[in-house]
């Protein structure tokens, strides 16, 4: 089995600089950002005096197409197999978005590795060249001219940088929007780079001759130099990589000298992660988590402040391209509490100082800080606006997610730094969340809902999040107040949402009706034991009855479903069966779609097709079974 992927990734750095192919060819469709915008990146080989395509549309390149023989997709490299004319190419992007290094992973370098080989045992002169266009650094191409320039690299690598003209730093934000600042940088360990005018755009070109007898490979590195990264409450942040006062040229040569020690890093780090799904959750499981791992990375960014701080800050992709959106984290969170809690710390931690601040004005948790990358306070519901707030949501997803920080990360800093609000938003729990008012919550897709059964669990498993919080920072009074209120609203809600049969439902006054009940899983990983071990048997037992080909919908309500959910759904089951129902069924979607975009996790489970939202990082609730199987965030309650 091997999953074609929707989009297969090629330059994953962050959200200005992710770059995908859409077909099942590289050759078929032209290139393009995550937002599928297309950013010409065209790769040809003469072969022996005849010219061949191998990446971007040969059809309107009116030349032929070199034949992809494979395509394979690891978590950092997605490398391509071609053949003509007695030579076989391969082409091997490699971003090196390594989670468990913030230098390396901080790095705006990627890779592509082009080898040529002899098939047929004659030698061949394969010249390669690799062109890519001003779509990587300007949107607005009529008001922002570009200018190139040859930049000056050691050991006789050739590169050269554009921009525009016009430098309006963090000059825009918003969703479906590319960078418009700073400037790429294409760059090759053989050959020359060039600029050139093609039509109506301009290109900077790798040239390289090849011989498959002898010099046969050369390495290119993709990078960008986005001067600031974000803006924080009126501060311009740079890039993590950027502290120490290094150039992007610097970075280069960095990148060319160590491209073998990243690879053989990587190539564990992908070992280890294949052989850990594998025994997960099989194959499928394995394939899932690898396409899944380099979106993840970049739909983040790593910055640090004045002071040193690190903060690590989510865009919420084609959805509406908020920044540090609270109930994104929650759902991306599994993946970093694996692999660097330091960077889930960091990705919450923007949340507190925000609410700490004055300028949040609510007793309860905001939704988001801003508009990526500007982020001077939250925008969703026009802001302040009070019935678009997510108040049970947002507060019992900070409540788990620094309970689940905090175990993993080792020490109790986030509650002595932040124990005022994390009372705060438990008081707020404590009044709203047995029994949600009509409120909106992450899943309202088919409309609001009240007496939210799924909505109560979170705000339940928050409460004994903060009774742990509370044990850790030494105050047992608290600590065992919060344990029993939480146990007794479980007992009040196993009461209240039991139908007739057993099963538990969508809401707590309409019966014979039911919703993935994900938000249950924290009972499983952090083994309070708030509900008794078989409580959920039953009900996930029951789900079997409402799958689809594609998936588990979110509730009785519509067929559309969420990829994190079903994952944190199948690992809630103690049901080997059901957990590979579940693979199956989001494995056979992402084969088959026709929505030819990076991962998406809103779509209809019925016909595949995406329903909203995509290369969003929360395809990091993927790797929750992993997490579970761990233990990294066994609280050890009772």
């Amino acid at each position: 089995m091997k999953l074609r992927a929707p989009a297969y990734p090629l330059i994953t750095v962050d959200p200005y600089f992710s770059v995908w192919s859409t077909s099942d060819k590289l050759y078929e469709s032209d290139i393009k950002t995550w937002d599928s915008r297309t950013c010409f990146l065209i790769g040809k080989a003469e072969i022996d005096g005849e010219d061949y395509v191998f990446m971007g549309s040969a059809k309107d390149m009116n030349m032929p197409p070199m034949n992809q023989v494979d395509v394979i997709t690891e978590s950092f490299s997605t490398k391509y197999i071609f053949e003509a004319a007695g030579v076989r190419l391969i082409a091997d992007f490699f971003t090196p978005a390594l989670p468990t290094d913030l230098d390396i992973l901080s790095r705006p370098a990627s890779y592509l590795k082009i080898t040529a080989y002899s098939v047929d045992s004659a030698a061949h002169k394969v010249k390669v060249s690799v062109l890519a266009s001003e779509d990587f650094c300007i949107e607005r191409k009529l008001q922002n001219c570009v200018l190139t320039e040859k930049v000056s690299l050691s050991n006789g690598f050739s590169a050269m940088k554009m921009g525009g003209t016009e430098q309006l730093v963090l000059g825009h934000s918003g969703d479906d929007r590319g960078i418009d600042w700073g400037y790429f940088y294409l760059a090759t360990d053989k050959g020359a780079v060039s600029s050139l005018q093609m039509a109506d755009r301009v290109f900077l070109s790798v040239q390289a001759l090849l011989d498959t007898d002898s010099e046969n490979e050369m390495l290119i590195v993709f990078a960008y130099d986005d001067v600031y990264s974000i803006k924080y409450f009126g501060e311009f942040l740079k890039a993590y990589w950027k502290r120490e006062g290094k150039t992007c040229e610097q970075i280069i040569e960095e990148a060319f000298q160590k491209y073998d020690e990243f690879k053989n890093q990587c190539d564990e780090f992908n070992k280890k992660l294949e052989k850990d799904a594998i025994s997960a959750g099989g194959e499928k499981y394995a394939e899932l988590l690898k396409l899944a791992l380099r979106q993840i990375m970049a739909a983040c960014k790593l910055v640090i402040k004045n002071d040193g701080e690190i903060l690590y800050i989510t865009k919420e992709c084609l959805s509406n391209g908020c920044a540090a959106t609270v109930d994104v984290s929650y759902p991306t969170l599994p993946f970093f509490l694996l692999y660097n809690s330091q960077l889930a710390e960091a990705m919450i931690k923007p949340v507190f100082e925000y609410s700490k601040s004055g300028k949040w004005p609510y007793e309860f948790a905001p939704h988001d800080l801003g508009t990526y990358p500007i982020l001077n306070g939250q925008v969703y519901g026009n802001g302040f606006k009070l019935e678009m707030q997510m108040p049970v949501e947002e507060c019992g997803n900070m409540l788990i997610m620094t309970a689940a920080v905090t175990k993993a990360i080792g020490n109790t800093e986030l509650c002595k730094e932040y124990g005022g609000l994390l009372e705060q938003w438990a008081k707020y729990l404590t009044k709203f969340g047995a029994d949600p008012e009509n409120q909106l919550c992450t899943d309202d897709f088919a409309g609001h809902l009240a007496h939210n059964c799924n909505l109560s669990l979170k705000s339940i498993f928050a409460l004994a999040s903060y009774s742990w919080l509370c044990d850790k920072a030494g105050d047992q009074s608290r600590a065992d107040y919060y344990l029993k209120l939480a146990k007794e609203t479980a007992a009040e809600w196993k009461e209240k949402a039991t139908n007739a049969d057993g099963t538990y439902r969508l809401t707590f006054d309409k019966p014979n009706t039911f919703s993935m009940k994900y938000n249950a899983v924290w009972d499983k990983i952090f083994e309070l034991n708030i509900f008794s071990k078989d409580m959920w048997d039953k009900e996930t037992k029951s789900y079997k009855a409402h799958m689809n080909p594609y998936g588990l919908p979110l509730d009785s309500r519509s067929d559309c479903t969420k990829s994190d959910w079903m994952l944190w759904t199948a690992t809630l089951s103690n049901d080997p069966d059901f957990f590979k129902k579940i693979i199956d069924a989001l494995w056979l979607n992402y084969n088959l779609s026709p929505s030819r975009v990076p991962m998406n996790d809103l779509f209809s489970t019925v016909t595949s097709m995406k329903i909203h939202f995509q290369h969003r990082s929360v395809q990091g609730g993927l790797f929750i079974r992993l997490l579970s199987d761990k233990k990294i965030c066994s609280l050890n309650k009772l």
